[in-house]
């Protein structure tokens, strides 16, 4: 028996074992949030992308046909607007044949 040593000593290899796991926690946690950060940003590109689709047709439709669209439905018909439906709600309100239409996009969340 070693009346001389101390027992609370931690060994050096279990510091070693600790940190590695903390380091590879962190870096973990790190790479998970970056993901999150793209598919926002992702998200939110998406949404301007479809609202810039949604306007060219709306004046594309003026131009030609001399009234802007009534309804999205008409779009989707005759200029080929497509979406997912499921990622983004589309508000589209028609106020007349001559006055441009109010469009508001709004992503879905993907728990609904």
């Amino acid at each position: 028996m070693n009346r001389f040593r101390n027992h609370a000593n931690i060994p050096i290899n279990f510091i070693w074992k600790l940190f590695s796991v903390l380091l590879f926690l962190s870096f973990f946690t790190f790479f998970f949030q970056g993901i999150h950060t793209v598919d926002d940003t992702t998200s939110n590109e998406q949404a301007k992308s479809l609202e810039q689709a949604i306007r060219r047709s709306i004046v594309q439709c003026y131009a030609v046909e001399g009234t802007y669209p009534p309804s999205l439905d008409y779009l989707k018909e005759h200029y080929g607007i497509s979406y997912d439906s499921e990622h983004f709600f589309v508000d589209y309100t028609s106020i007349g044949s001559n006055i441009m239409p109010d469009i508001t996009i709004i992503p879905r969340d993907a728990s609904e």
